[in-house]
């Protein structure tokens, strides 16, 4: 693509809009806004800037498009599929000083914030009302509302209360042309129109800038249960996973740990935790409500299930403190495995009961390649995190081969059923696989309409599609 570089011409109109203060180009601020969590890559921009409201936003992308200047849009930048990255320079936007909870509406259960809001922010606020917002990506203390639209994020809580788009009720847009529309209406059913909310959530900050977000909000839980259950079998731990929701039970989250990420993890964490040598992979359990009673009643049938797939001594956690550990544990897996050595992170995804062919088949096609894996993920809806470890795998192999065994997982993955990105997005990192999924006309459809909103392919060029 043929952008123009920024000169002084530029920068000075950007100043006029949102002040000297707000535009920046020392090299400081040009590395911090190089990058996001994925990986090691790094694309500079040649500017970051920091408006303060809608209206500044719509004055620079229509300026920008008016001068065919790539604009990427940014926020808490905790993103594992490179969306924020820069990767054509030009102007990294940053919406991070838009970062109020404009309203929390108890009478109708919404909420009205601006994306640089934090996810954990949000849950805290709308919690003191007895409100409850459940999307919980494992970043929920770092990552910002808006990132977590642009990837449709989900977390644990997915597997009971659903994705961050089963919240979203209507949308304040800036478009790559610089108008300002409203996709939707603040009611909990629409039938009016194409849904452009749902279009935009997902969508990698590729259509629009989001600006204003209204979300619904549920009755907050007041109770849970958590289990910790071990399993001396990888493959029984996978296939008792749909069993325990065809026993009728529907867990607030249930998340899978093979034994390395648990290794490493109690490694790189200050969590106290004894783990049998013949124990290969753990279950982590929650049930949630209002009832201690209905909780303990499932509680005992998620044990008899278990039972039924040869599982070891469950931990029922008994203190607050014992739950956040164990969550803790699950958390920080992903900084674990990132600080043990040079990995990529694929975010399969299939349908639950597959759950134990897909990691048979990661491991087999590691095997082949000769790299390993850690896995672990959100079992419950089938949502396998793959971590793929250099280890001595050479620079060469590393370079060259690995996008093949990639490209055979995610083959494997669409084989039983599954799709290549359930949280995480695709980015600039997993375009290139977007083929295994879509036909040439169905990737042609999604072209059309970036085409449509951005005719000039100013905003967030380079990622999704090829």
């Amino acid at each position: 693509m043929d952008y123009k570089q920024l000169n002084i011409d530029n920068i000075s109109f950007f100043k006029e809009i949102i002040g000297a203060d707000y535009v920046f180009s020392d090299n400081q601020s040009i590395l911090n806004y190089s990058h996001d969590e994925t990986e090691d890559l790094s694309y500079p921009p040649e500017v970051v800037l920091k408006p303060v409201n809608t209206e500044e936003i719509a004055k620079i992308l229509k300026y920008c498009n008016s001068k065919n200047i790539p604009v990427t849009p940014c926020g808490a930048r905790t993103g594992l599929s490179g969306g924020s990255l820069p990767i054509f320079g030009g102007v990294a936007l940053s919406v991070e000083r838009l970062n109020s909870i404009i309203e929390i509406d108890e009478r109708n259960l919404q909420a009205t914030v601006q994306p640089a809001v934090i996810n954990q922010v949000f849950r805290d606020a709308v919690e003191l009302k007895g409100l409850f917002y459940p999307p919980d990506p494992a970043s929920k203390g770092s990552c910002s509302l808006g990132g977590n639209l642009a990837e449709n994020a989900g977390g644990p809580k997915a597997v009971k209360y659903g994705v961050t788009k089963d919240y979203v009720l209507n949308l304040e847009v800036v478009l790559p042309t610089g108008e300002i529309i409203w996709t939707g209406a603040n009611v909990l059913k629409n039938a009016t129109g194409y849904d452009l909310t749902a279009l935009m959530i997902g969508s990698e900050g590729t259509l629009g800038v989001i600006t204003t977000i209204v979300f619904r909000l549920i009755p907050l839980p007041t109770k849970n249960i958590t289990l910790f259950i071990p399993f001396g079998s990888v493959e029984k731990a996978c296939e008792s996973v749909s069993a325990v929701f065809r026993a009728g039970i529907i867990p607030s989250a249930l998340e899978f740990i093979e034994r390395d990420a648990i290794d490493w993890t109690l490694k790189y964490t200050d969590v106290k935790l004894q783990i049998n040598d013949d124990v290969k992979a753990h279950l982590l359990i929650e049930v949630d409500g209002n009832d201690m009673d209905v909780l303990y009643k499932e509680c005992e049938r998620i044990f008899e299930v278990m039972q039924e797939f040869e599982c070891g001594e469950i931990l029922l956690a008994d203190s607050e403190t014992q739950k956040n550990q164990l969550w803790q544990l699950r958390r920080a897996i992903g900084e674990a495995v990132k600080s043990n050595s040079i990995y990529k992170e694929e975010d399969t995804v299939v349908p639950r009961a597959e759950l134990a062919k897909l990691l048979k088949g990661v491991k087999a096609i590691g095997k082949q390649y000769g790299f390993q894996s850690v896995c672990y993920g959100h079992a419950g809806d089938g949502n396998l995190h793959i971590n793929i470890i250099k280890g001595e795998m050479s620079d060469e192999d590393w370079n060259k081969k690995l996008t093949l065994g990639i490209r055979e997982i995610f083959e494997l993955t669409k084989s039983l059923g599954g799709t290549l990105s359930g949280e995480h997005g695709i980015g600039l990192v997993q375009k290139d696989y977007m083929d295994i999924v879509f036909c040439e006309k169905a990737l042609n459809l999604q072209k059309g309409i970036k085409n449509l909103f951005d005719p000039y392919g100013i905003l967030n060029p380079g990622k999704i599609l090829k």
